[in-house]
């Protein structure tokens, strides 16, 4: 009979925070995506599309870059860059240095629909996160959000 080590098991305090944990990782992503659908007719995750691309030179990614900065799958990405294309918001082009990649480029009516977009965003993330908490606990939850990266990407390859 192999020994297979006990698990171990969550006290009551790490079962609280664990479950607090938990209940705000399914929750405000829905949130957040509820009030852009509401108010700009987009998804957080092409709001966070749109997003990257306005910050970036020339505001072009490759599509495997933007991917990994908007923590989507390729697949998934690829299937919102082309509804975003129909809208006229990015525009698709082979990359001219490796036309093994295909580079996504927002458009400026793509930039405008960011322009939109983004103070109903950015007031939502301030009622339901940033106003919920102290100067000291932001830090804390910065903090926390990094180290439970860490532990999740030990390489840092997610990004910050």
């Amino acid at each position: 009979m192999d020994d297979v080590p006990e698990p171990r098991w969550l006290d009551a305090d790490e079962q609280q925070a664990w479950l607090a944990l938990a209940r705000t990782m399914n929750r405000l992503p829905a949130a957040l995506d509820a009030q852009l659908r509401r108010d700009s007719g987009i998804t957080h995750f092409e709001y966070q599309v749109l997003a990257l691309l306005s910050g970036v030179p020339e505001r072009t990614l490759r599509m495997s870059t933007l991917a990994a900065q908007a923590e989507g799958s390729l697949p998934r990405l690829s299937q919102v860059v082309v509804r975003m294309e129909q809208r006229g918001w990015v525009r698709r082009t082979p990359d001219p240095a490796d036309g093994r990649y295909t580079l996504a480029t927002l458009t400026d009516d793509g930039w405008e629909k960011a322009v939109q977009a983004a103070p109903g965003h950015v007031e939502e993330v301030r009622r339901l996160v940033l106003d919920q908490l102290t100067k000291a606990q932001l830090r804390q939850l910065r903090d926390i959000g990094r180290r439970i990266m860490r532990g999740i990407d030990p390489d840092g390859q997610g990004g910050e």
